[in-house]
């Protein structure tokens, strides 16, 4: 996920902090189509599943969203009890 050099320093985000970060416009890398309509339905933002390799430079930041729970069933587009995400913020200088 990250180029051949740099540091990288990342921070935990609020929901509300991720969607803020998200809502100027970005590139998902969300692999799995469950896992994206999740974040959709809790970023209120268009997230699409995309199956992409992502390699980060200097300078770039990416939003890291890591669901926690139960595996995802196929078509859900709410979090299941029990699940959480938490999000991140990663630069990398």
């Amino acid at each position: 996920m990250c180029g051949p050099k740099g540091a990288i320093v990342w921070s935990e985000l609020s929901l509300n902090e991720a969607r803020s970060v998200l809502a100027t416009g970005f590139e998902s890398a969300v692999g799995h189509e469950s896992t994206a309509a999740v974040f959709t339905t809790q970023l209120g933002l268009p997230v699409p599943a995309r199956r992409v390799t992502i390699s980060l430079m200097s300078g770039d930041v990416a939003v890291v969203g890591q669901y926690r729970g139960p595996r995802l069933e196929e078509g859900v587009t709410t979090l299941p009890e029990g699940a959480t995400i938490q999000w991140f913020r990663i630069e990398v200088h």
